[in-house]
């Protein structure tokens, strides 16, 4: 997973961590792992439903599961793979929440711009709706990957993927309002090259991002509960409704598959159904006779 894929420390962390569960279960079971069968999976999968496990993290380890034992076999360490048939739990369909291009507005406008961090965080802000950015992403943005005489930026996705992805001119002005506050700052030695740095002079982590998130919402009056990645959420959905090409939208935040970016048509759909029901003259002339009006 590390040398042949790519995939970043977090996720090899949660991989291993998801693996010792099996392994738990394999040594109270007194099993090796050569001698499991189906019906032990399957009943390591029930132990996991019965400790309380959310069910998309039991879809996870399970998915982790299947990936060890198949990598078993290719190793030729066992002859058949167990978890071949082995089932994970039904998940239902959960729509992102998505904010209103007015909300984003909003909170962007509310960034404190007395702070010294101001002009940092709104440009945070700007780029994570701009360019549609994961956390990582954006923690670890580089100034040698900003393009923004050609308006774009190159990322380093998951499995270190790069793309390359269109920033708009407001995005672009928020960060030149940054650079020159982050160049009189306090920069620590090996992080000159990274954009948003904290007042150590350090780039910030994910946790922080969530925090100026979660605090600029807060001071916007936004009661829905977002996250840095709501804002990725609202630039797919956006996008969509301005139509937007899906293929465009899937290679502009680098999902893998196309499966996964088809989430934001069925957001689509509802925003659609929403404007029928508000705009439609049949819906008015429905609504207005159940309220009694001409």
């Amino acid at each position: 997973m590390k040398l042949v894929k790519g995939l970043a420390e977090n996720t090899l962390s949660a991989y291993l961590s998801d693996l010792d569960k099996l392994l738990s279960y394999l040594e109270d079971e007194k099993l090796s792992v050569a001698n499991v069968t189906l019906d032990h999976l399957e009943h390591f999968s029930a132990t996991l439903r019965d400790l309380g496990i959310h069910p998309r993290s039991q879809a996870r380890i399970l998915s982790g599961i299947k990936s060890f034992f198949h990598f078993l076999l290719l190793e030729e360490v066992i002859e058949a793979d167990p978890s071949e048939l082995l089932e994970g739990p039904r998940i239902g369909m959960h729509l992102p929440e998505v904010l209103a291009i007015e909300e984003i507005d909003y909170i962007i406008s509310s960034v404190d711009m007395s702070k010294d961090e101001g002009p940092r965080n709104r440009a945070i802000l700007e780029v994570l709706y701009s360019c549609g950015l994961r956390v990582s992403e954006l923690t670890n943005l580089k100034l040698s990957e900003l393009y923004m005489d050609e308006q774009f930026i190159r990322v380093e996705g998951k499995g270190s993927k790069q793309r390359l992805v269109p920033i708009s001119h407001r995005a672009i002005d928020e960060i030149k309002n940054y650079l020159p506050i982050r160049i009189d700052g306090k920069i620590k030695k090996g992080e000159e090259d990274f954009v948003f740095l904290n007042r150590r002079g350090t780039h910030l982590s994910r946790v922080m991002i969530f925090y100026i998130v979660k605090e600029t919402a807060e001071r916007a009056g936004i009661e829905k509960t977002i996250s840095p990645h709501t804002f990725r959420h609202s630039f797919a959905t956006h996008l969509l409704e301005g139509g937007a090409n899906l293929r465009a939208i899937q290679a502009m935040l680098g999902h893998e598959s196309l499966a996964t970016t088809e989430i934001y048509t069925h957001l689509d759909k509802q925003y659609l159904r929403s404007e029928i029901i508000a705009h439609h003259p049949r819906n008015i002339k429905y609504y207005n006779e159940r309220r009694g009006l001409d």
